[in-house]
């Protein structure tokens, strides 16, 4: 199931996509409105949002919104989760902490809830004084059942589904803070979605993540080249801190972005990135 938050003019809620239309999960008054009480209760609901009959919305006249329009708390990222970004990452000489090239430990970072934007919302660029917004590709993890001190190997409990996000980052700030998080959280640098794809959606052995900007591919990797997976990166973080539901963790890019390239190529106005994840969808964002 691939699971919206839409507006068609009346408010956000909760829908599930079905070929070109939403089905409005809500329209009975029984299902949450809110992505996150939705998820919070999903045990308890699954099955009524797997019998909806609720009416169908043509896509083309709703506004799909970031699944998660507002998270509750930082969405948790990882840097340096690809071997071959690591690489092209320490050889822009950006990362004004580095201490070595692949990392023996998960580079947690975090972005502030107010960076966060829906499917085809403007990146606004003007955000970032620096004039060095680059993208970055990237498949996310969104918690189900919480828990702390997770067990590596029931990890996978945990997990409701799969989103995509872009990373957007101002890669002057990122360097010259040393921590990552105001490079990071520029307001409009969080796109999300289109959708969430509960984890039976998504084969994660074979699934691929890749970036086009204007078109060109810029990014092409299998999901499985992550070099700390998602039950490690859920029991690393819930080692520390209680993970709740309606967490998002960002898992990292691959090769090819802008500062991976000589000159680097960051964003500019009238630009358009897209990123797509098989099992999950595309995730397309006009540059202003």
């Amino acid at each position: 199931m691939h699971l919206v938050t839409f507006d068609d003019g009346s408010g956000p809620r909760v829908g599930a996509l079905a070929a070109e239309n939403v089905i409005d999960l809500c329209a009975d008054g029984l299902i949450p409105s809110d992505m996150i009480d939705l998820i919070s209760a999903w045990k308890e609901l699954a099955d009524r949002v797997a019998s909806s009959g609720g009416p169908r919305l043509p896509l083309s006249t709703v506004k799909l919104l970031a699944p998660i329009p507002r998270p509750r708390k930082n969405v948790f990222a990882v840097g340096r989760n690809y071997r071959d970004h690591a690489a092209e990452f320490s050889k822009s000489g950006f990362d004004a902490s580095e201490k070595q090239m692949i990392p023996d430990y998960p580079v947690f970072f975090t972005k502030v809830p107010t960076s966060v934007i829906g499917p085809g919302a403007v990146i606004d660029s003007s955000n970032d004084p620096t004039g060095t917004t680059d993208y970055e590709g990237e498949f996310a993890v969104v918690i189900g059942r919480g828990g702390k001190r997770i067990d590596l190997h029931q990890a996978m409990e945990h997990v409701f589904g799969y989103t995509v996000v872009n990373d957007v980052t101002a890669r002057d700030l990122q360097k010259q803070h040393v921590q990552w998080m105001v490079g990071k959280s520029p307001d409009t640098f969080c796109p999300m979605g289109p959708s969430i794809a509960t984890a039976d959606e998504v084969e994660l052995s074979k699934a691929w993540l890749r970036t086009w900007v204007n078109e060109e591919l810029r990014q092409e990797s299998p999901i499985s080249a992550l070099i700390f997976d998602v039950p490690t990166l859920i029991s690393a973080l819930s080692a520390v801190m209680t993970l709740e539901p309606g967490d998002v963790i960002a898992t990292g890019t691959p090769l090819g972005v802008g500062i991976g390239f000589e000159p680097p190529r960051y964003l500019a106005p009238g630009d358009l990135v897209a990123i797509e994840v098989d099992g999950i969808g595309r995730l397309s964002n006009p540059v202003i």
